[in-house]
């Protein structure tokens, strides 16, 4: 079973689409552990604030057929491909991590280059699994967001209803 690790945002609908979203997750893999939900300003465009996570969970699928799943996920909650890649989400969902595996193929990307850029990314994933080790650099993720510029990118956990 590999052991994956997801982000999770939504900038529309936020709490009704997280919590959805983290439903299916559920249906499709079983138990997901799950991050603080964390507000951040949207990132590459003006809109409105996101609320975003990390997710864990372990699967048998391989890369590809793990991506479709994501996918079919984010369609499921109407995710609308025709906008700019930089815009309002209903649900995104990221593959971060898979295992240790280190891949660029297309616009799939592992280890994903947000951890060690993104505060919304690296808090969550470090709360989740700070002594996991980042497949490329070697430091412990919670390393990683010690050494982080954490104010350069302010997070507001958020009480989540569950």
């Amino acid at each position: 079973m590999a052991q994956v690790y997801v982000g999770v945002g939504s900038n529309v609908e936020r709490e009704t689409n997280i919590r959805s979203g983290i439903d299916a997750l559920r249906q499709q893999f079983g138990e997901v552990a799950v991050s603080t939900v964390y507000e951040s300003a949207a990132v590459g465009f003006d809109g409105d604030p996101f609320y975003n996570l990390v997710a864990h969970f372990e699967t048998d699928s391989a890369i590809d057929l793990l991506g479709a799943i994501l996918r079919q996920i984010e369609d499921a909650h109407q995710r609308d491909r025709s906008l700019p890649s930089f815009g309002p989400r209903t649900l995104d969902i990221d593959l971060l991590l898979f295992d240790d595996v280190v891949l660029h193929q297309g616009k799939l990307q592992l280890p994903r280059d947000e951890i060690e850029k993104q505060a919304f990314v690296l808090r969550p994933l470090a709360e989740l699994s700070g002594e996991l080790v980042h497949p490329v650099n070697g430091e412990t993720l919670s390393v990683m967001w010690q050494r982080f510029d954490q104010l350069s990118q302010p997070l507001t956990a958020v009480e989540f209803d569950w």
